[in-house]
């Protein structure tokens, strides 16, 4: 039997809908400018880039009515309203054609962001890490079987803050599809089951106080809320 020096952290994980087992959590990647009104909101041509990617780490998941503290270092926390894909089956070099078999479900997502961090890191030709991949970074609400699932391809998605819609959109405007997004990433890394992708934001993102409360909708998905304390 092993001997760690200290126990070691739990597993991350996200919660299923109307079920009581959770979805245990390996790694987060994220598509950056995804939603082609996104890109051009943060000073970007659309049609000039292949998808790239960035990470989280796995325990910065934050579940569904989660009250986080306004973040260290940063004076501009955003929301940015995700799709979000759980991987159920691995591989590499996963064609279009067959990427959707490694899905395992669906969910709402929220990529909280660090702005001005993430605004100083890219002038300075740095990475992002620091400005996406800190303490409860990373919101998920509970996921649902993809043959539960139907148009997540095409359905509405937004956030709202305070009740208030501040991003408004469909998935159907992402500028690469779910298996699109799939194929690609496992070009780099072979993905594995438990592996989840937020898929990208649309235009709108905008900031977080202490004190507001952010609900991330996906139609035929659970809402996911978080509010700063």
């Amino acid at each position: 039997m092993t001997e760690f020096i200290f126990a070691p952290a739990e597993q991350p994980a996200v919660a299923i809908h109307q079920s009581h087992a959770k979805f245990p959590v390996r790694r987060i990647f994220c598509v950056g400018k995804n939603y082609a009104d996104h890109v051009r909101e943060m000073g970007g041509d659309p049609k000039s880039d292949p998808p790239f990617f960035f990470t989280k780490p796995a325990d910065a998941l934050v579940a569904d009515g989660t009250t986080i503290p306004y973040p260290q270092m940063t004076d501009n926390l955003h929301h940015e309203a995700e799709l979000v894909v759980a991987i159920g089956k691995g591989g590499a070099e996963i064609s279009e054609t067959n990427a959707l078999d490694h899905v395992w479900g669906y969910g709402a997502g929220n990529d909280l962001t660090r702005r001005d961090l993430q605004h100083d890191a890219k002038g300075a030709g740095r990475p992002w890490d620091m400005s996406k991949g800190f303490d409860n970074a990373a919101v998920c609400g509970a996921l649902v079987p993809a043959d539960q699932c139907k148009n997540v391809d095409a359905s509405m998605i937004r956030a709202l803050v305070n009740q208030d819609i501040k991003q408004d959109s469909t998935t159907a405007e992402m500028i690469w599809s779910v298996p699109a997004v799939i194929a690609y990433l496992s070009r780099f890394v072979e993905l594995q089951p438990g592996d989840l992708i937020f898929t990208g934001t649309p235009d709108g993102v905008g900031p977080l106080n202490k004190g507001d409360s952010c609900t991330v909708e996906i139609a035929g998905l659970p809402s996911v809320t978080v509010s700063i304390a």
